[in-house]
């Protein structure tokens, strides 16, 4: 921790150290001379690393309690009772058998058949699910701030198109009708798979950790594509993406194809009203990031500062900021920067992922293959809670 703490403080001088020489550097027109620049920016790359390794160090933080923890309870004065027996996908007979299923021997069990699917995958068990979605949390930034609900069919969901007006009325007046309307948004499931390939050596020696390597392995892949989807998905066989046409509302159009300025940040806060910005943080990529470190408001103040809390983001006008590198980067009209409460986008998992074994397609060149499969979609159910801000057109 305290290691942790030290780095922060350490970015933080860095940053303090490169403000002063941005503020002495720059020239009254406002532009820092090429050479200054350069050295800014061996600076700024400074402090990114040292983002980047405070960020190792938390999440290794996070596994060493969480491998810390005792996997048995101290007997007190009363003793505790046992657990129920598991069933279904929770059961130590099927984790067992499941197991055997990747490694190709034999089930011990007739407790696999009820995760069969036409395909001829098994569902994967309870705890095996649950590492792959706790694997896509870390992976995935949108899905640890969205909505994420679990549905086993389509589903829509109902919005207010417009809301009831009251009215002044006198005494004995007559009442003004007034009609709200509604509409509503579904959500579907978008097939997301993939196919990993391992030598039937590893699979023969006891050593290696099959399920663990898997489950990493397809939370690795799924993450990755999932973050993109929901950043810029078409919502054509895929998630729709939050910086797309049909994600969020603009909020701003910058003036610039290439630049942004300190209005263009102040008027995206304000273009979200305020009950969403409550709970509202910023999401960009790192480059736009790096674009908004030199801007500074009216008071002089710089609107980007560290944190120097631990498991704390940065903050930008005093709202925390996130980054994807699947949002899209500073160009003609594009969707820079997303401002709201994620809570506004939705993700729903179709329950229940399946993993295939496939023993004969890969064996001459002595592989099995292992396909993963889930069905999932996202999708901004209510756009006023998430603000966009557009670049202008190119000339």
């Amino acid at each position: 921790m305290n290691t942790i703490l030290e780095l922060r403080e350490k970015r933080s001088k860095i940053w303090n150290t490169a403000k002063e020489f941005l503020d002495q550097k720059r020239g009254a027109d406002g532009i820092v001379p090429p050479e200054a620049a350069a050295e800014y920016d061996k600076m700024e790359t400074d402090m990114v690393a040292l983002g980047k390794e405070i960020e190792r160090l938390e999440r290794q933080q996070a596994y060493d309690l969480e491998l810390s923890r005792p996997t048995s309870l101290p007997i007190t004065n009363a003793p505790t009772k046992p657990e129920a027996p598991k069933t279904g996908r929770a059961s130590n007979e099927y984790k067992e058998d499941f197991s055997r299923h990747l490694h190709g021997k034999a089930l011990l069990h007739n407790v696999m058949t009820e995760g069969v699917d036409a395909d001829g995958g098994y569902l994967v068990p309870t705890e095996f699910e649950h590492q792959i979605v706790s694997g896509l949390d870390e992976a995935n930034i949108i899905r640890s701030l969205a909505k994420v609900i679990t549905t086993s069919s389509e589903r829509k969901i109902p919005l207010a198109a417009s809301h009831s007006v009251a009215t002044w009325t006198a005494e004995n007046g007559a009442y003004t009708e007034s009609n709200p309307t509604f509409g509503q948004t579904q959500i579907d499931a978008f097939k997301l798979t993939d196919l990993v390939k391992v030598s039937t050596e590893l699979l023969q020696d006891n050593m290696f950790d099959l399920e663990s390597y898997i489950a990493q392995e397809f939370a690795r892949a799924f993450g990755i594509a999932e973050e993109q989807a929901f950043c810029v998905g078409t919502g054509t066989g895929q998630p729709t993406g939050i910086f797309t046409a049909n994600g969020g509302q603009v909020g701003v159009t910058a003036n610039s194809a290439t630049a942004i300025t300190v209005d263009n940040v102040l008027d995206l806060v304000y273009s979200l009203k305020s009950p969403y910005r409550r709970n509202a943080v910023f999401l960009m990529n790192d480059a736009t990031v790096s674009l908004l470190r030199k801007l500074k408001d009216s008071n002089g103040a710089y609107l980007w500062q560290p944190s120097v809390q631990a498991g704390q983001p940065d903050r930008l006008i005093g709202y925390p900021i996130y980054t994807s590198p699947y949002v899209p980067a500073v160009a003609a009209d594009a969707f820079v920067i997303a401002f709201g409460d994620y809570k506004n986008y939705w993700i729903a998992d179709r329950q229940g992922r399946t993993v295939q074994r496939l023993n004969e397609l890969y064996s001459t060149n002595g592989q099995v293959g292992f396909i993963a499969t889930e069905r999932v979609d996202g999708k901004v159910i209510l756009a006023e809670g998430i603000k966009l801000l557009k670049m202008a057109a190119g000339s």
